[in-house]
């Protein structure tokens, strides 16, 4: 299979086994640095500090490159940006991250000498076991080889979907089973074959049912019965909705029903859950507000020396279950920047940011205030981002299921963000919202997780910013 499911989040296969490679790859180079450094003595720190070292080195660095998005930028930018991420990751991440922890733990530092040997060393390690792997398993190679049942608009716009995000799968044919054909090209159109023939003929992995007005709980023109076969004889059969899933991390609320909803896995609330989650808030934040209190006032201090008071900027915003919630930010934009009453978005480029506003917006500092926001309850760390109550009413009335992102506490940081940058249209928003009902289905303490560590990459690149 080409992802894995851990807590409702498919995380792909080939790029876990990737980083349980790299990481006993990594936890030789601290050895390795030891020796570089004093020579055949290699065990001078002890044997038990030399293993802790070496285990926390290598963790520290994968999930550094991880952070940084390292792995998946080898499949989706190309080995130069991967190799200049990496170089990031290691030798800037990683490194803080290590120092940090040799302040906390004095009692394991071996130096600065063997953390910089151990570092190229580490790179040296990693750097052949990565190009083996990208030219060896490939992109292709990664995803499933699929057989779309249905050459209408919804296989079309699978199709697209797919393609356009590069998700790694490849379809191998569409089988049109009725009259509506949207799929132009007729060497891709597969006709009055069986489907089980079809999926031994392609090396079918998955056979996924995709068709204009009907789906496989309404029978109808679905080949049920070749369905059956199909499944019966090892290969995967699913609805696109649960390919969107998997492959793009989105829920496409097109083919979204209230039926696969309250049926299906996923949107359920948890008391555990909340209290869980309600506490780790509290207890980051506070310590936040206490590491980023330099930040904080020299956020203060540039906005009073260029543009004066009001430092602090508040909106109303839409919270769980809808309520309504004022949130704070560093003032970025000039004052009176809506003067005229009517909410807008950020444009790209916009002029009513001051200069060093896009500073503020460009490290997200000007997002810090929230932090008083998660102390309140208003806002979560990790949630779908709130938006305004004019804004609201507006996607509510043309997207379908958009209140139900408001299932959940909106959050500093969200899955929505990593995936899709700055909204400021209707399209936009609609799909940013596909990215936060993957997150309402499929929260987890690993998706968090994974989303707060994933975020250091916006935050250092500026991606997704006006």
């Amino acid at each position: 299979m080409s992802h894995l499911r851990l807590f409702n989040h498919y995380i792909s296969t080939p790029l876990v086994l990737l980083g349980f490679l790299e990481v006993i790859v990594l936890s030789a180079a601290i050895p390795i640095g030891c020796y570089l450094r004093f020579g055949s003595e290699p065990l001078l720190f002890g044997e038990e500090i030399l293993i802790a070292n070496s285990v926390l080195f290598a963790i520290v660095m994968v999930t550094s490159n991880l952070a940084m998005g390292v792995y998946s930028a080898g499949f989706k930018d190309g080995l130069g940006v991967m190799a200049v991420r990496t170089l990031v990751a290691n030798c800037l991440l990683g490194i803080i991250a290590i120092t940090v922890l040799y302040y906390i733990f004095p009692q394991i530092f071996l130096g600065r000498g063997v953390l910089a040997l151990a570092t190229i060393s580490g790179l040296a390690l990693v750097s052949p076991l990565r190009l083996f792997f990208y030219y060896w398993v490939g992109r292709d190679s990664t995803g499933a080889r699929l057989l779309v049942v249905g050459a209408g608009d919804r296989a079309l716009a699978l199709a697209e979907q797919l393609e356009g995000n590069q998700s790694g799968v490849k379809i191998v044919g569409f089988v049109g089973v009725s009259s509506n054909v949207a799929v132009e090209l007729e060497d891709r159109l597969v006709k009055n074959t069986p489907l089980l023939q079809l999926v031994k003929e392609f090396d079918v992995d998955e056979v996924v049912v995709a068709m204009d007005g009907q789906r496989a709980s309404d029978g109808g023109q679905i080949p049920l019965k070749e369905l059956l076969e199909c499944k019966q004889n090892g290969t995967r059969v699913n609805e696109a909705i649960s390919v969107y899933e998997r492959e793009l991390g989105i829920l496409e609320f097109t083919e979204l029903k209230q039926g696969w909803m309250v049926f299906g896995n996923g949107f359920g609330g948890s008391r555990s859950w909340d209290l869980a989650k309600r506490f780790s808030d509290i207890v980051i934040a506070s310590i936040l507000v206490v590491l980023l209190c330099p930040l904080i006032l020299l956020a203060v201090l540039m906005i009073l020396a260029e543009t004066g008071r009001p430092v602090l900027y508040s909106q109303e915003r839409v919270g769980l279950n809808g309520k309504v919630f004022r949130i704070y930010k560093f003032r970025s934009m000039t004052v009176n920047a809506e003067s005229d009453g009517k909410a807008q978005f950020a444009q790209e480029g916009d002029t009513r940011v001051t200069r060093m506003g896009a500073v503020l917006r460009n490290t997200r500092m000007d997002e810090l205030p929230q932090l008083y926001n998660v102390l309140r309850g208003d806002m979560s760390f990790v949630g779908p981002r709130p938006e305004r109550p004019e804004f609201v009413s507006g996607f509510d009335e043309k997207l379908p299921f958009y209140n139900e992102r408001h299932a959940v506490k909106p959050g500093l940081m969200g899955w929505a963000q990593l995936n899709y940058p700055y909204g400021a249209s209707m399209e936009d928003a609609a799909n940013k919202l596909r990215y936060d009902l993957y997150y309402v289905k499929n929260r987890s303490l690993i998706l968090d997780l994974s989303i707060m560590i994933q975020t250091v990459q916006v935050i250092l690149l500026g991606t997704g910013v006006r």
